[in-house]
């Protein structure tokens, strides 16, 4: 083992704990992404609504035809937001501001561009192949007018990655958590006054993605306001170039992550009246559940917006130790977070999904599953953004292999197991990805996750989970559940207390 190999595996104290600049800058943008993603889960007031006023069968209609929807908008993005977070990241490190609004302009050109050609097609795909594959005719037309919403979320996602390429994570608070959060539900409450009951939940959602588009478009710009002529010509068209080859691979997997995390929704929707138990009410609940469980993933976004556009500018100075350090650093704070929440999940599914109506409470078990599998897609993703700033091939090549297994997995459970199999499907490639980019970190990148690095957190959850499941066994129902999930919480916050104090630096 030489040395190099040595200082990126076991980095001294100081190293592993990175340099104030980085520290401060990770705080600062994970507590505007914290409140960012705070925001937006007020989106779920939306999704509650839908459920309850609704009832299953219309959520499960509109949240397949919005899986679908969600998929298709990555062919349309070609993976500019991700590429685009990553050029503006290195623009801006080497001080080149004329060149990152060049880049902000040909990024929304070339994205809502794309969306709305996207859209165009697979509206007319839809109306003609739904009918002779005896797809749902109620889940056609629901999802022919979701694909209306296209261009907004391109434009969301392509001003938002120029934002938080610049490391300004406050704009998504305004964006997403508070327009589109409000706009749709509103939106929806006024389809109800107007009778629209099958489109209602569609028609809101393109008002809201539409909105937020909007907004993020214009706090975008506003970063380019004060920007002086460039003296140098800047050249649209190389740019241009640049942006869709380095595109290229990411947006291959892209589309392969979103496919997966979307296609135990879809495929059951394809299953409706084929598969043991698959219904549109049950399909409803277990969207419902999907929901839940995908607050999870969303853990993530406190993390990654900061995390990408530091590593990015990290590796293009050739910090790779700073950047192995920061990267062990983020994947403990994560687990800090990411163990109680699927620890509560677990103790009070029922409790949680009961809010949805008493026929959700059915899907426990499967939320069970389901948040098992969203909690190992977040803790792995801090893994893919490492990857996709240095070589984002790679990330395609393990992204082909667990969408290949993910498509199999799901077909051969989903058809003998029903709305269960769909939950296990979806689990199986989640590990299967986690074990491929760890391999890749270690065999490529020659980094470590060393055992202390996590072990605090995994440590405090198991010495809070054994009280916990004690009240679990000898409690039962609603008061059970509650007391479970309130005894794990304070164990687990009082060791997260204690080793956060013991490791403060000293003043």
């Amino acid at each position: 083992m030489n040395a190099a190999t040595t200082a990126t595996e076991f980095p001294p104290p100081e190293l592993r704990a990175g340099p104030d600049r980085t520290g401060a800058e990770l705080k600062r943008g994970m507590f505007f992404n914290t409140i960012a993603l705070l925001a937006s889960n007020f989106r779920g007031v939306f999704t509650f609504l839908v459920a309850r006023l609704l009832g299953a069968a219309t959520l499960g209609t509109f949240l397949v035809a919005w899986a679908t929807t969600d998929v298709l908008s990555k062919i349309g993005m070609f993976g500019l937001d991700n590429t685009m977070l990553a050029f503006i990241a290195r623009a801006e490190a080497a001080g080149e501001r004329a060149r990152s609004r060049a880049l902000f302009r040909i990024g929304v050109s070339l994205a809502v561009g794309q969306s709305a050609i996207v859209a165009a097609l697979a509206i007319l795909a839809v109306r003609f192949a739904g009918a002779k594959l005896n797809l749902n005719p109620q889940m056609i037309g629901v999802l022919s007018v979701m694909l209306c919403a296209l261009p907004g979320v391109a434009l969301y996602r392509i001003c938002t990655a120029v934002s938080r390429g610049m490391k300004v994570m406050k704009h998504d608070i305004f964006s997403r958590g508070l327009t589109e959060s409000s706009v749709t539900t509103l939106a929806f409450l006024g389809t109800l006054v107007l009778g629209w009951k099958t489109f209602g939940p569609a028609v809101a959602a393109i008002i809201g993605t539409g909105a937020s588009g909007l907004v993020a478009l214009g706090l975008a710009a506003s970063l380019f306001r004060s920007v002086p002529p460039s003296r140098s010509t800047i050249s649209y068209r190389k740019e241009a170039r640049a942006l869709l080859a380095y595109a290229a691979s990411i947006s291959g997997y892209d589309l392969i992550n979103s496919l997966i995390v979307r296609l135990d929704v879809i495929m059951l929707g394809c299953f409706i009246g084929r598969a043991p138990g698959v219904t549109l009410v049950t399909v409803g609940i277990y969207g419902a559940v999907v929901e839940v469980a995908s607050g999870l993933r969303k853990v993530n976004q406190a993390f990654n917006p900061i995390f990408a556009p530091l590593i990015a500018g990290m590796t293009t100075h050739g910090e790779q130790d700073q950047a192995a350090a920061a990267f062990a650093r983020v994947a403990q704070w994560m687990l800090w977070i990411l163990l109680p929440l699927l620890t509560v999940i677990a103790l009070a599914g029922s409790v949680i999904l009961s809010i949805f109506g008493p026929a959700f409470r059915e899907g426990a078990m499967w939320l069970n599953i389901v948040a098992l599998a969203c909690g190992t897609n977040c803790f792995v993703s801090l893994a893919e953004t490492v990857i996709m700033v240095q070589r984002p091939h790679l990330n395609l090549i393990n992204s082909a292999v667990t969408c290949a297994i993910a498509l199999a997995a799901n077909f051969w459970l989903i058809k003998i197991y029903g709305v269960t199999g769909a939950a296990f499907g979806i689990l199986l490639p989640y590990v299967v990805l986690g074990i491929l980019r760890h391999r890749t970190l270690r065999l490529v990148f020659g980094w470590r996750r060393p055992w202390n690095n996590i072990a605090p957190p995994v440590v405090a959850a198991l010495l809070a989970l054994i009280p916990a499941l004690i009240c679990r066994f000898l409690l039962s129902g609603v008061m059970g559940q509650i007391i479970a999930s309130v005894v794990f919480l304070g164990i687990f916050g009082g060791g997260w207390w204690y080793h956060f104090r013991r490791n403060a630096p000293e003043r």
